[in-house]
């Protein structure tokens, strides 16, 4: 989440009551998770097996329940508990806006788009020209949606991210992550009914322009779609997933968390992704291997009973 201006390091200390150490001047320009962490962010970290890796990451001030050396040109924001730091920064600049009405007074819809009954548009939403938006659909606040889209009934754009800090040495073994992320839907893209989207945790999930969509597919959080990618119903995608241009995912394709499946990739139905994926080829299987090496394998499997008569001589 970008701030709407650059903040004080020394206001966001006194915010979360945090000692300030390092580069005291600086001035923070917005706040992420380590995914998703660009230079001027904020990042927060409570354990130390991820240290190493925030201090050493994109993020310029970071978050910390440890007295540390400070990377040069960086800065180092001391609490107990960074967790509930990071989550009154959010909460600062992301507060929760209860909804009063179907659509939101602050919400901005563009010439020549049409929104049937039901429809839900939340708050500082943007909704660009000649889209059609079916019955029943959630576009929930700060979401962005291009020019030209079609949204199908019962969608849900921007719910929250399925995020959560862990440490089952506490009663409330997973505590919600606030998400601030949001969700961009480029032109041209059509959105089958009953599908979900989730905001990013502090970044944006963003559907590529020209991508198409059939029914009940859901995309986590801070995932990005290329251009012109093509997904079939009941696919899955978990969080923080690159889909570079020309994807092909078939129905009941699962994609896990943080990786990526190269341009022009096709991925047939029911193959499961566990991996980073080579684009220009076609896959097939769980986990993927090369579709025509996996149709070859279970030709063989097939034969096996066949087989085993031979061997055993019947």
């Amino acid at each position: 989440m970008q701030f709407p201006a650059p903040v004080s390091l020394t206001w966001i200390a006194e915010l979360i009551q945090a000692k300030l150490v390092g580069n005291t001047q600086a001035q923070a320009t917005g706040i992420n998770e380590i995914h998703k962490v660009e230079k001027g962010d904020l990042v927060f970290v409570d354990h130390p097996k991820y240290y190493n890796k925030c201090l050493n990451s994109a993020a310029s001030f970071i978050i910390i329940n440890k007295e540390t050396e400070v990377p040069e040109g960086k800065a180092l924001l001391i609490v107990e508990n960074p967790f509930e730091a990071y989550c009154r920064i959010v909460q600062h600049f992301r507060p929760f806006e209860p909804a009063t009405k179907l659509i939101s007074d602050s919400a901005r819809i563009g010439e020549g788009s049409f929104l049937y009954p039901g429809v839900f548009v939340g708050h500082h939403v943007r909704i660009g020209k000649n889209c059609i938006i079916h019955p029943n659909v959630t576009i929930m606040d700060h979401c962005i949606i291009g020019n030209n889209v079609i949204i199908q009934a019962g969608t849900v754009i921007g719910s929250d991210a399925f995020y959560y800090n862990s440490k089952k040495d506490r009663e409330l073994w997973y505590k919600k992550m606030p998400s601030c992320g949001r969700v961009i839907i480029e032109d041209d893209v059509e959105i089958g009914a009953g599908c979900t989207i989730d905001r990013g945790v502090s970044h944006d999930s963003i559907i590529g322009r020209g991508t198409k969509m059939d029914n009940m597919i859901h995309i986590g959080h801070d995932t990005v779609t290329g251009k012109n990618c093509l997904i079939a119903a009941q696919v899955g995608i978990a969080g923080v997933v690159t889909l570079e241009d020309g994807v092909t995912l078939w129905g009941q394709v699962g994609v896990s968390k943080t990786l990526t499946i190269g341009a022009n990739a096709t991925i047939y139905a029911q193959s499961g992704v566990g991996k980073d994926t080579e684009g220009g080829k076609v896959y097939f299987g769980s986990p993927i291997e090369d579709a025509k090496e996996k149709m070859k394998e279970l030709v063989w499997v097939k034969r096996i009973p066949e087989l085993w008569e031979k061997v055993m001589g019947k």
